[in-house]
């Protein structure tokens, strides 16, 4: 029998199957906020909605191995791109994604986290269902969901079907934070007056600072650094979300302040600029940059996140009263005024007008300054060193590549590496969860197809998440993978030792090779000496340039990045930190 609602029904777009339904609806708005590829696993809850984004020529559904990686890859799908989409089914699908959500929100990605629901028919009664915990209750998914969102939506009713899936996805563009929107598996393909069959053009409106509180806090701002006598500005990661890069420059080459950047910064600031001094990381700060941050009598810090792992345990040596913190949408000035509904674009270009340029202690750094030792000659046939690997992976750096830092040691040892112009760099620092960099990778990489990614991934991070090397394969990516096999979670290692920290080893390249198995362009190698090593960069980077190029790296298990063995006693003391007395 017909729905009541079809005599209503517009007619079908040419070329498009499902025009004027929810499905049709939902695959154009993914469109016209910039979605091109979709991560998906396909479950009986959502197949006929896959059906839909298939008919959409804008889209390009990607099948991942398991719903985890198809969060992990839509969260680096948003990085290059601005947002990201995936689609799972409903409960065994939502709740294995969830911590790639939860990664995201904690990231301030948005990701638009589309899971097929039960029947709608089903709803308010007392039926039990597959995919579920046995209950005849369907919350339980979107209760998970509710602390790892910023909208909600469960749609079993066209009515407002609309209306709740515009809400969400504008919701998220606006917070930049991921959405849940749950559908019924029997609406997808049913026409509804609601749905034209183009719909009404997506749009945001800016958003707008209080001129008033603009303008008292650069006021204040400004009095209050140039009184200063060596002020410093710092980048950190919230400038993604502000989409203050190009303001955060303008202030830098206004004020002559040297230029440093947050370690879950990096990748936001141009390593390129005059005045870039390095990362800020405390204890475990590039040379030269430390004392210079933490001589100043002022800081200028924008986008920051303080944690205990971005602040060595919480051991920075800074001051509150000397502090300026600009976040997205509001400035606190030392240890007086914070001005909300200034936004940090709108502050950091306006601000720039107002200061008086300070190079003070730009040239302080200048003359403390003096270039890294390189590593010390090898002997023949020495077995390779991570640092020496590094040094490889830095020659291989240009405009047309991308840095992916998986959890652990990597997050130290890609911190070292020089970032030219346009170079991509991303990593999960707030969030920390090993394997990220496998769906990530994924992501990142059919996002920004004019690069080619660089992804360093330990071993212990790899068991966790490795079958998307298969998707990679099957979308013809040309990533460059260097799998360090150490054999163990050495950052874990050098936190708390112990006998669950080591692995047990795999043939990597052979489980890629049986990944690869025969279809499409993928080449691995072994490496244990530097010899091999140049070799294998050769070759991937000339005859199998346009291959998935694996390269697994032999080190010592105890060979660490300086920065690692400094940093991690000091995250392992505020840990161990014992209870206060009661």
């Amino acid at each position: 029998m017909a729905h009541p609602s079809s005599a209503l029904a517009p007619a079908p777009v040419p070329g498009h199957t499902f025009s004027g339904t929810l499905g049709y609806h939902l695959a154009r708005r993914l469109v016209e906020i910039g979605v091109s590829d979709v991560f998906s696993v396909p479950g009986d809850f959502n197949l006929t909605l896959l059906d839909h984004l298939i008919d959409e020529p804008g889209l390009n559904l990607i099948g991942c191995c398991n719903e985890l990686n198809a969060g992990y890859a839509a969260d680096g799908y948003a990085r290059a791109k601005g947002v990201g989409a995936c689609v799972v089914t409903f409960t065994v699908g939502g709740l294995s994604v969830l911590n790639a959500i939860a990664g995201a929100y904690s990231e301030n990605l948005p990701i638009i986290c589309i899971v097929g629901g039960p029947n709608s028919n089903d709803y308010g009664t007392s039926r039990i269902l597959h995919h579920t915990i046995g209950l005849p209750d369907f919350t339980q998914e979107l209760r998970c969901f509710q602390t790892v969102t910023c909208v909600q939506a469960v749609v079993n009713n066209l009515d407002d079907a609309l209306e709740q899936i515009d809400t969400a996805i504008s919701t998220a563009m606006k917070e930049s934070k991921p959405a849940y929107i749950n559908i019924s598996c029997n609406l997808y393909g049913i026409p509804h007056p609601t749905f034209t069959r183009e719909p009404v053009p997506f749009f945001l409106a800016p958003k707008v600072s209080s001129y008033l509180g603009l303008e008292a806090a650069v006021e204040a701002t400004a009095e209050f650094l140039n009184k200063a006598v060596k002020p410093v500005i710092i980048g950190g990661p919230k400038l993604r979300v502000a989409k203050a890069q190009k303001a955060f420059i303008e202030l830098a080459d206004a004020s002559g302040y040297p230029l440093a950047v947050m370690p879950s910064g990096k990748g936001l600031v141009p390593e390129h600029h005059p005045h870039f001094i390095g990362t800020y990381w405390g204890a475990v700060s590039t040379s030269f940059c430390v004392e210079i941050v933490e001589s100043a009598d002022a800081y200028v810090f924008v986008g920051p996140i303080f944690n205990d792992l971005s602040s060595v345990g919480y051991s920075l040596l800074i001051k509150k009263e000397k502090s300026i913190v600009v976040q997205p949408n509001r400035v606190t000035i030392g240890n007086g005024p914070s001005l909300g509904w200034v936004l940090m674009a709108d502050f950091l270009s306006a601000l720039s007008k107002k200061l008086k340029k300070n190079s003070t202690a730009l040239e302080n750094y200048r003359r403390i300054f003096y270039p890294p030792g390189m590593p010390l000659m090898r002997e023949k046939d020495e077995p390779l060193r991570v640092n020496v690997l590094f040094k490889h992976i830095q020659n291989m750096l240009g405009g047309d590549s991308a840095v992916i830092a998986e959890t652990g040691d990597s997050w130290f040892n890609c911190q070292r590496l020089c970032l030219p112009e346009n170079c991509g760099y991303e990593f999960q620092m707030q969030y920390g969860s090993i394997g990220w960099s496998v769906g990530a990778t994924l992501g990142y990489a059919q996002a920004a197809r004019d690069k080619r990614v660089i992804a360093c991934i330990g071993d212990g991070s790899f068991q966790v998440t490795a079958q998307d090397i298969s998707t990679m394969i099957r979308c013809g990516q040309r990533n460059i993978i260097f799998l360090i096999n150490n054999g163990g979670y050495t950052v874990e290692v050098q936190i708390h030792d112990g006998p669950y920290n080591v692995i047990k080893n795999w043939d990597y390249t052979g489980l890629v090779n049986a990944i690869h198995n025969g279809e499409g362009k993928c080449w691995t190698a072994k490496v244990r000496t530097e010899d091999e090593l140049t070799a294998a960069i050769a070759t991937a980077t000339g005859e199998q340039k346009d291959s998935l190029c694996f390269i697994e790296i032999f080190v010592h298990k105890d060979d660490t990045s300086k920065e690692l063995l400094e940093w991690a006693p000091r995250v392992s003391a505020a840990t161990g930190r014992p209870p206060k007395p009661q």
